[in-house]
């Protein structure tokens, strides 16, 4: 590359396209950067983060197959996972993890999206005193502690 990538994003090959896309835009409130029956990618200010693509399209990578629900997951990082939690529940989502503080310095709740991927809600917290030392790894600093573009008060109720 001649210079830095533009965005990086997971493309998931899913029958599922038009659910996933409805999913993320009604409840973690993603823009449409690109649709077509086929594909839907979605993001915040023009900016990929995440697309879904149907596997039967000619445009379709020779692989992988269609997701099957093992082996990734899907992390969406909010100011106020708290708030998220109790806003998605009130909206009729299902969680497949209650709200959890843990004690590596994240507050969390999890849903599965159409596709059947898990969708990991996290709130940066402080870590439990010497919990990163006593398993090897240490805090970076900001990477970890910066929230997203969206904050609480603009994100949708639920889908439309």
């Amino acid at each position: 590359m001649s210079g830095p990538a533009l965005a990086t994003y997971p493309v998931v090959v899913s029958e599922a396209v038009r659910e996933c896309r409805d999913f993320y835009v009604g409840w973690f409130g993603f823009e449409v950067v690109f649709a077509a029956e086929w594909i839907a990618v979605l993001g915040a200010g023009g900016v990929p983060a995440l697309a879904f693509m149907h596997p039967e399209h000619p445009t379709s990578p020779p692989a992988p197959g269609a997701y099957r629900g093992h082996g990734t997951f899907l992390t969406i990082q909010v100011a106020d996972a708290k708030h998220e939690c109790e806003r998605v529940v009130a909206g009729g989502l299902r969680c497949e993890l209650d709200l959890t503080d843990e004690p590596w310095g994240q507050r969390r709740f999890a849903v599965v999206d159409p596709a059947g991927m898990w969708v990991d809600i996290v709130e940066q917290t402080e870590p439990a005193t010497g919990w990163w030392e006593h398993h090897g790894g240490s805090v970076a600093g900001s990477a970890m502690t910066s929230t997203a573009p969206r904050s609480a008060s603009n994100v949708p109720e639920g889908p439309a």
